[in-house]
């Protein structure tokens, strides 16, 4: 199987996870350590129910584990899965300093 559309898919995940303001926010809150679904749901005034449902859509992205120990649900940040987003903007930015480097040979070849 080709690896690329596998990390395309994942790229995909990534940014879909963050692009909802409720999912950053929830990072945000995981970033200083574990917090119970619970906890996370009070503050977004948002039902226990969406709040796991938000949940979900960032672990299967990989930027959070959850795990249940008897009636509760822990979240923990993941932070291996900002290295797809890491991976990508770095290979974009490789990319457009290679052609800003041509760019500049190309004009002071043009002034000698």
């Amino acid at each position: 199987m080709n690896p690329i559309p596998n990390r395309k898919t994942n790229v995909d995940r990534v940014f879909h996870a963050l692009g909802d303001p409720t999912r950053r926010a929830i990072l945000e809150r995981v970033s200083s350590g574990p917090v119970s679904v619970s906890s996370l749901a009070k503050p977004l005034r948002i039902t226990l129910a969406a709040t796991v449902q938000h949940v979900q859509v960032l672990e299967k992205s990989g930027l959070l584990h959850s795990s249940k120990v008897g009636r509760v649900r822990t979240c923990r940040m993941e932070p291996k899965g900002l290295s797809v987003l890491e991976q990508w903007i770095s290979e974009r930015r490789s990319l457009w300093e290679r052609r800003f480097d041509r760019l500049g040979e190309l004009l002071a070849e043009e002034t000698d």
